[in-house]
């Protein structure tokens, strides 16, 4: 298996694991969430609930005041019946068992305030109050005590011709009673209604009349179109409660989803977004550091390359010419000649490798010139059976440098000879449009896979026995980093071919 099946495979199984990794953090979220939806679902039932056990705790408070009420009316109306039998009588010795017993009447009341006034409002007698200092009318008395003692009609006493009044309020006890009462009621609203839900609610009754809600802001409840749309708003997301109340009564619950719910459940999405941020950040930050140093490693190679070509190729040189002052060469001049060619072949190539890692010094020239020199070449040195075609305007030009695309024609008609085993067609096609120049390459060879046609261009892929995988990687730096174009597979099909196209910008 070689690195690139490797690095695929290696890939495939980080992709398959971050799946994993992703799928099982939301699945966890999700689950956690819906405990959570559960919860938030039963508290709101709870604070529905709450409420009605709310109302039914200030109904029965009611008619239990009342009663207290009523039953403290019916004491001062004992106390009047008794205060107007004493006055009524008139031979008290005669009747002392009996006014005893009325008297001990009106003194058992040690509770319930009460003040006695005849027909003009004088006050004759005060039972548990004790009045401001010279206060003989009712009238005389301040606001706040009248008010607290006509809360309840007077009582009415029938002295003879004239009538005599009562006025009491509520004792001190179920005045006690009362003020307990109510504040267990604000506890229990406190503590049960308001804090049971934590997540938005409304309590409606079956004619959708708003009774009730929590965790809303007020603002947002004054408005009826606006609290209808938002009740659709819940009932869309949730199915409400329906919460019996007892007695007949139906209560429904309208709640949505708390903030912290809604965080939680978009949660391990965000988190998923920034860790692939993360790490799509260190693998662009590593893959650049590994090209720098890759591009080190290959500016290095070049030139100690170069170095190491230069002094066998001047020796050939001068062999070359030794051998033409030779009298026995004399009828060797064509193998001369050719083997000179290869040696300025083998000066281009080490000159095109002293300029990897250079900037290289663009000029203007003509693509016809260029691409007829080197098809020429690999023609000579291919089987007759290979076919080189070349269409191209006379009039082309571009900006280039020259050994450098030399090398990159070379190293796709290389590859277009070695996809064919000898046997063949290439066509070498330039075409222009406004802004690039496209010079198109297709050969009737072996064709390349699609899932390959990005990695037949990185360092090491090769589909020889004996290739090293560096010509169409040094055929890619060229072009996009030199000459500021492109190189792609344009076209390919397995047993049919495969054409190269060259993007280069008009100059």
């Amino acid at each position: 298996m070689d690195v690139y099946s490797r690095k695929s495979n290696l890939k495939l199984i980080l992709l398959l694991l971050g799946t994993f990794i992703g799928l099982a953090t939301i699945t966890y979220t999700n689950r956690l969430a819906n405990q959570i939806a559960e919860e938030e679902k039963y508290k709101a039932k709870l604070w529905a609930e709450a409420i009605g056990r709310k109302a039914k705790l200030v109904r029965y408070t009611k008619e239990l005041f009342t009663k207290l009420a009523q039953e403290e009316r019916r004491k001062v109306n004992v106390y009047a019946q008794s205060t107007a039998f004493i006055l009524s009588v008139e031979d008290k010795k005669e009747n002392n068992d009996l006014l005893t017993f009325f008297n001990d009447i009106i003194t058992s009341n040690n509770d319930i305030p009460a003040i006695l006034c005849d027909g003009q409002g004088n006050i004759l007698g005060v039972r548990n109050i004790e009045l401001p200092a010279g206060a003989k009318l009712f009238s005389d008395l301040p606001s706040a005590i009248r008010a607290e003692f006509s809360t309840y009609p007077p009582i009415t006493v029938d002295y003879k011709i004239s009538k005599n009044y009562i006025y009491y309020k509520d004792s001190n006890l179920f005045t006690k009673l009362k003020q307990t009462l109510n504040d267990l009621v604000e506890t229990f609203i406190s503590e049960v209604v308001v804090n049971s839900a934590s997540a938005p609610v409304i309590l409606t009754d079956e004619k959708m009349n708003v009774l009730d809600y929590g965790n809303i802001d007020s603002t947002r409840m004054s408005n009826t179109d606006d609290v209808l749309k938002r009740i659709k708003q819940m009932q869309s997301a949730h199915e409400p409660v329906v919460a019996d109340l007892g007695e007949g009564i139906t209560r429904y619950i309208y709640y949505d989803d708390s903030d912290t719910l809604k965080q939680l459940r978009i949660f391990p999405y965000v988190q998923l977004g920034i860790f692939a941020a993360f790490l799509l950040i260190a693998y662009f930050a590593f893959s650049n550091a590994r090209k720098s140093e890759q591009n080190l490693v290959w500016v290095g190679m070049a030139k100690e390359t170069a170095h190491q070509l230069g002094t066998p190729i001047s020796s050939l040189e001068g062999w070359i010419e030794y051998l033409r002052t030779l009298e026995g060469m004399k009828g060797s001049e064509k193998i001369l000649t050719e083997l000179e060619t290869d040696v300025n072949r083998l000066s281009l190539v080490a000159e095109r490798f002293s300029k990897i890692g250079s900037v290289p010094q663009l000029s203007a020239q003509n693509v016809k010139e260029i691409l007829e020199r080197n098809i020429n070449y690999m023609r000579r040195r291919s089987s007759q059976s290979v076919i080189m075609n070349l269409h191209c305007p006379p009039s082309f030009q571009f900006k280039i440098n020259n050994q450098l695309f030399d090398w990159v024609v070379e190293n796709l008609l290389k590859n277009a000879l070695d996809a064919m085993d000898g046997e063949g067609k290439i066509d070498v096609e330039v075409s222009a449009d406004s802004k690039n120049v496209f010079i198109d390459i297709t050969d009737s060879g072996k064709g390349i896979p699609k899932n390959k046609f990005e990695t037949i261009f990185e360092p090491g892929y090769s589909t020889k026995r004996r290739g090293w995988g560096l010509g169409l990687s040094l055929t890619k730096r060229i072009v996009e980093e030199y000459h500021n174009g492109k190189i792609v597979v344009k076209q390919s099909e397995i047993g049919k071919g495969t054409t190269f196209r060259i993007t280069l910008p008009k100059g």
